[in-house]
């Protein structure tokens, strides 16, 4: 199985890439690639600069990657109760080529932030809209105050129970 994953941020020290990097890491027997969203930086997008440029390269890439995968894994981080600028700029230039981003594939979909709401609210938001854009959910998780459940010297969850949501989560992909 090859999954594709990535964090719904352009932070260089995002907490959503050390999580989506530690979920895939659950997939013993997967070949998984984790994506940068800075290596996807492209122009704000409109249809005005569409008409200009026509289809990024760096967009009709990431078509292709999520075409390739079996899976695709996101965490997404919150930025004032949405997407980021710099995820939702990737998916507009995406969505520009084909409608359906997500081409079918079975998704894991993830959030965390420092404080104790997870970032639920981009979760939710992702969830619904996702099959829109012919993904298939097949779970989400929330992992609420990530300085308290994450060890960043290990690289994993700390807290039981949510390490052993995460790995049930991940386990749906199969």
């Amino acid at each position: 199985m090859k999954v594709l994953a990535f964090a719904a941020s352009n932070s260089k020290t995002s907490i959503n890439k050390q999580l989506v990097s530690y979920a895939v890491s659950l997939l013993a027997d997967a070949e998984t690639e984790v994506l940068d969203l800075n290596d996807y930086e492209m122009p704000l997008f409109s249809v005005d600069v569409e008409q200009e440029l026509g289809s990024p390269e760096k967009a009709q890439q990431l078509f292709a990657k999520i075409g390739e995968a079996d899976a695709v894994v996101v965490s997404f981080a919150e930025h004032n109760g949405s997407y980021s600028a710099a995820y939702k700029n990737i998916f507009d230039w995406a969505s520009r080529i084909n409608q359906k981003v997500f081409q079918g594939k079975k998704m894991v979909l993830l959030s965390t932030s420092p404080g104790p709401g997870g970032a639920k609210n981009v979760l939710a938001s992702a969830a619904t809209s996702i099959p829109h854009f012919n993904g298939d959910v097949k779970a989400t998780l929330s992992v609420p105050s990530f300085y308290d459940n994450f060890d960043a010297e290990a690289g994993k969850l700390s807290d039981e129970s949510l390490d052993a949501q995460l790995a049930e989560a991940m386990a749906q992909l199969r």
